[in-house]
């Protein structure tokens, strides 16, 4: 391991640490060249998640779009930012075992794990992503939508 101190590549492990769930191992290390103490991470090296688009193109899974969709739904309601994280969390989770062998999700199924998870947080943050995702061309498909989750939810809000 290359010291981030003098550049040497002369170094010993003085403690190594299993990271939560078996995971990754973390070291300790000390340079023999500048006595330096630093930590490097290993971790398994997996097949990239990848999401499938509606036009059959793939693309590297972005954890950081699917918590800008859930931002701009819950925007100004009381919705924390570890309850944000722990749904963006649920989702990446849930999409990585959608098909765990090719390592692949299509948005569309993704899509439908935000509105899921959105559904049974918040009946406005579900609405505003709905409208988004749903991509409702009137009125009568928004008050249609709204409708159906009334029923199926029991919502009276």
């Amino acid at each position: 391991m290359k010291c981030p101190h003098c550049g040497s590549t002369d170094d010993k492990v003085i403690e190594t640490r299993t990271l939560a769930g078996g995971e990754g191992i973390r070291r300790r290390r000390q340079c023999l060249s500048c006595g330096y103490r630093f930590t490097s991470y290993e971790r398994i090296e997996e097949k990239p998640l990848m999401v499938i688009k509606k036009s059959g193109r793939r693309e590297p899974f972005e954890r950081g779009k699917i918590e800008k969709g859930i931002l701009r739904a819950v925007e100004k309601l009381p919705v924390s930012g570890k309850t944000i994280e722990e749904l963006v969390n649920r989702i990446e989770e849930r999409a990585a075992l959608y098909d765990p062998i090719a390592r692949e999700v299509p948005t569309s199924v993704l899509g439908d794990m935000v509105l899921e998870e959105l559904k049974a947080l918040d009946f406005v943050a579900y609405i505003r992503f709905a409208s988004v995702y749903k991509n409702f061309r009137d009125l009568k498909a928004f008050l249609e939508e709204i409708g159906h989750i009334q029923k199926t939810n029991n919502v009276t809000r």
